[in-house]
């Protein structure tokens, strides 16, 4: 069995640098971790748990990796996570990846070097090879994201359906000239491919074709949401609706619409995603997709912590229920 010594010899470096490495020091170069990171891998080197747990280097925690913790969705699911997770007495570390791979692999080597005992990922930047050759070091569970053609267990909703329900409900309000909001390239392989495809379900069974003018691509906040409509204010052939994606966006758009003298949602219907509170505070208030945050949270701690004990799970793949929630901006 491989020790810190041996690990030590192959990476070429001392053992109180593989030990810090190990412990996660912080005043340790991308490039030694990556030495001694390697050197493990090629020696099938893991920590021992046990002595780590008598160091209080190891107590019953999970990681929680979002992508930006200033989005109020991630901000409420965090929170859903940490106080499931307190019930069960386990704390939650929480990792922003900023949607960076490199940092997404940053915090999953913890779970690799016994940091954390199992790994929540709200989103997901690297490809599937990638993130499943972690689990052989612990659990990871899927929360809010799901990757195709993998066994890992999952919560989330079904993105397809909430977007073909908001995209439907802006058609059955009469409009049909309607633009679109998504966090990634709407293409097939694309982030938010789902929604893409459940915005585009609704379009075809009315005939009508998406006009890549109107579609806004790598959109997540407010700010975002108010260059959003000042790029419509800007056009020729303006949309009668829109459909953004998020709240955030959403409420960057209405602000911004006011500013510019145009009316919502007489002018521009707007529908968001997630039903923050933000919805209900701004005026008018927001239509959006209301998703069961606080459901989703207790639901992905609990799998993990059965995956943790070793217990059969009566579904790997978990699809909680979306609700469309109608206000003045539609």
């Amino acid at each position: 069995m491989a020790t810190i010594s041996d690990v030590a010899e192959k990476s070429g470096l001392s053992k109180a640098t593989v030990s810090r490495v190990i412990n996660n020091h912080p005043y340790i170069s991308k490039e030694k971790r990556e030495l001694v990171y390697k050197a493990m891998e090629e020696l099938g080197y893991q920590p021992n748990p046990s002595a780590r747990r008598l160091r209080g280097q190891l107590t019953n925690t999970i990681g929680v990796i979002v992508p930006r913790i200033v989005n109020p969705f991630f901000s409420y699911l965090v929170d859903a996570l940490e106080q499931e997770a307190y019930d069960h007495n386990y704390q939650v570390l929480m990792f922003q990846s900023d949607e960076k791979k490199d940092k997404e692999l940053y915090f999953l080597n913890l779970l690799k070097t016994r940091q954390v005992d199992g790994i929540i990922m709200t989103s997901i930047e690297s490809d599937r090879e990638v993130i499943e050759s972690y689990t052989k070091f612990g659990p990871i569970l899927l929360c809010n994201e799901y990757i195709s053609q993998s066994e890992m267990p999952v919560v989330r909703v079904d993105q397809t359906k909430a977007a073909y329900m908001g995209t439907k409900h802006l058609l059955d309000q009469g409009y049909r000239n309607i633009a679109y909001c998504t966090g990634g390239l709407f293409v097939d392989d694309g982030k938010d491919k789902d929604r893409n495809v459940g915005f585009q379900k609704a379009l075809n069974e009315y005939e009508i074709e998406i006009n890549p003018g109107w579609v806004f691509i790598n959109k997540h906040t407010i700010e975002d949401g108010k260059l959003v409509m000042q790029q419509i204010s800007d056009m020729d052939y303006r949309p009668d609706a829109i459909f953004t994606g998020s709240d955030e966006i959403a409420a960057g758009i209405v602000l911004e619409a006011k500013s510019l003298g145009f009316k919502i949602p007489e002018d521009l219907a707007v529908i968001g995603f997630d039903d923050q509170p933000i919805a209900e505070m701004i005026d008018p208030a927001l239509s959006t997709i209301r998703q069961p945050v606080k459901e989703m949270g207790v639901q992905s701690v609990d799998m993990l912590l059965s995956l943790l004990k070793n217990e059969p799970l009566a579904e790997r793949q978990k699809e909680l229920s979306v609700e469309l929630v109608i206000r003045s901006s539609t």
